[in-house]
């Protein structure tokens, strides 16, 4: 068993609707993300996965949450864009790219600051 892993990042504003504190006004975050895919077996290269497939796949998802009010995401119009639910959609986004008879997405992690984060497995 290999995971295999990227990190990325991207930046945006928020804020939690109904928070009973400072982050239900606007603010924003330089968010830290790690992709990370399982695999069972390698190919006949000696890998897992190519990094470049994982950076590809996440690009996309990334580039949709960079440098934007994630509130007014179509993602986030019903839930608040916590780290949580921000994990949950980069998943979800990923989840049929990243999978195969040999490998398949594992985890995504994101990070609002170096010392808080959460990681979501998927369902």
């Amino acid at each position: 068993m290999f995971d295999i892993f990227i990190k990325t990042h991207f930046c945006g504003g928020h804020h939690l609707r109904e928070y009973p504190g400072n982050c239900e006004r606007p603010h924003g975050h330089n968010w830290k993300v790690t992709v990370t895919v399982r695999a069972t077996e390698l190919d006949k290269l000696g890998m897992g996965i190519d990094f470049r497939a994982v950076k590809n796949a996440v690009k996309t998802v990334i580039d949709d949450l960079d440098h934007r009010d994630l509130n007014e995401h179509p993602a986030f119009t019903e839930k608040n864009p916590s780290s949580e639910n921000i994990a949950v959609h980069i998943f979800d986004t990923l989840l049929e790219s990243l999978q195969t008879d040999r490998y398949q997405l594992h985890s995504i992690t994101v990070c609002e600051t170096d010392s808080s984060g959460v990681t979501y497995f998927g369902t």
